[in-house]
């Protein structure tokens, strides 16, 4: 491991200018299984990276120093690498998911999680600790530690996004830093991205950086009071605005369009989802509003509108061969639509395979065996047709999903 470490360290000064990569395809997954994503093509992958996990306040051998005593264990960091460097290797891009949850640990969880986190987080997910010197600098040299350990070149792999924390506009379940007015979460979020986007960026330059949407645009999720959760509209906006006042940078987005219902995969049916910037909501039906609003002036960066990578989303499996059939038209009809937006990098699926703590939600590729929490069982029809949607014969293959969705032509399903 030291060998290793000490060949990433000298990688020669062109690593931090290589280009970002053009995969060919917006085919994405987050992966559970890395030799079925390569089997399936895929060119983008995303990971959660839960950083809490990876530190420890007593570094020893085989693990990796960061400063002021405190070091990212070599094991967790050795298990990553098994993740990132098949996948990278075989020239895919890699997205890490920047996640700062509990561990349990009261030293390590003061270090990495917002001291206003409540205790009954409820999928114990919190903000990042920005509100110290200390936190600040603990998540900053953990990320350049990792940016630099996989930048491009780097005998461990490389990762070349960093989605920063999960669905920040319904923070109370996703990024909790307790009830909170909408100025006050943005304020603590964009001090956690841009303390990241600088430490990425100081390795390798080309390396991007996003904030996390779930589909609420115009509206904020409605389970959730004013000071658990915001529309992403002002979540955006407002962020757009404090970025500027303290010097921009160039941030993206990852947005997750789920379906309107979770439980329907007929996105195409998405009464919320309409065609102007007040839009409840966004999901695939009308997936073109986010491109439009990032477009706007006010959100634009050197004259450019922002990036987007489509990292979680996933169709719902009904029962018997018509669920399975109905979920594949929706990757297909996702698939379509994310082909006609150019700002557009990456449709990342959730899930690979069916997962028991999801509410009762089948999002898979895979179905998982009975009583298990996640052990695959066999390949769905859209796994089928995921794998083929962006090769030579990926028209005919996705055209059945026409009839499904009752429409003759995508032209007519799309405009919808």
């Amino acid at each position: 491991m030291r060998l290793l470490a000490a060949l990433v360290l000298a990688l020669p000064a062109l690593a931090e200018d290589a280009a970002y990569p053009s995969p060919g395809s917006k085919k994405g997954l987050q992966v559970q299984m890395v030799e079925d994503a390569l089997e399936l093509g895929i060119r983008h992958a995303a990971i959660n990276v839960q950083l809490g996990d990876l530190l420890t306040l007593d570094p020893g051998p085989g693990d990796v120093a960061i400063g002021g005593g405190r070091g990212l264990r070599g094991a967790a960091l050795s298990h990553l690498d098994g993740q990132v460097k098949p996948l990278s290797d075989a020239g895919v891009v890699v997205n890490f998911i920047l996640l700062a949850r509990r561990t349990g640990d009261a030293a390590r969880d003061a270090l990495s999680v917002h001291p206003d986190c409540a205790a009954d987080a409820p999928n114990q997910l919190g903000a990042f600790e920005t509100t110290t010197d200390v936190g600040r600098d603990v998540l900053a040299s953990s990320v350049s530690t990792l940016a630099r350990r996989y930048r491009p070149g780097s005998p461990y792999g490389t990762a070349w996004g960093w989605i920063v924390g999960n669905e920040v506009n319904s923070h109370h379940w996703w990024y909790n830093l307790g009830p909170a007015p909408p100025d006050e979460v943005v304020n603590a979020y964009e001090s956690a991205v841009r303390i990241v986007d600088a430490a990425v960026r100081a390795e390798v330059a080309n390396a991007r950086v996003y904030v996390s949407l779930e589909h609420h645009f115009g509206v904020r999720y409605p389970a959730g009071s004013a000071r658990q959760a915001l529309p992403g509209k002002d979540l955006l906006t407002l962020f757009a605005a404090r970025a500027r006042a303290h010097g921009d940078f160039p941030w993206h987005v990852a947005f997750h369009p789920y379906p309107e219902d979770l439980f329907d995969p007929r996105t195409w049916q998405d009464d919320s989802a309409r065609r102007h910037l007040d839009t409840p909501r966004i999901t695939f039906r009308n997936l073109e509003v986010l491109e439009q609003f990032l477009a706007t002036d006010a959100l634009r960066f050197e004259g450019a509108p922002r990036r987007v990578i489509l990292s979680e989303q996933g169709f719902h499996a009904g029962e018997g061969d018509a669920g399975e059939r109905l979920q594949a038209a929706a990757y297909a009809y996702a698939w379509r639509k994310a082909a006609t937006l150019p700002t557009v990098d990456a449709l990342i699926l959730h899930r690979h395979v069916d997962h028991a703590h999801e509410g009762g939600l089948r999002l898979g590729l895979w179905t998982r065996t009975p009583d298990s929490v996640a052990t695959p069982a066999r390949r769905r029809l859209m796994w089928q047709w995921m794998r083929g949607c962006d090769g030579e014969a990926g028209e005919a293959l996705l055209a059945p999903a026409l009839e499904v969705i009752g429409a003759r032509s995508w032209e007519e399903a799309l405009a919808r």
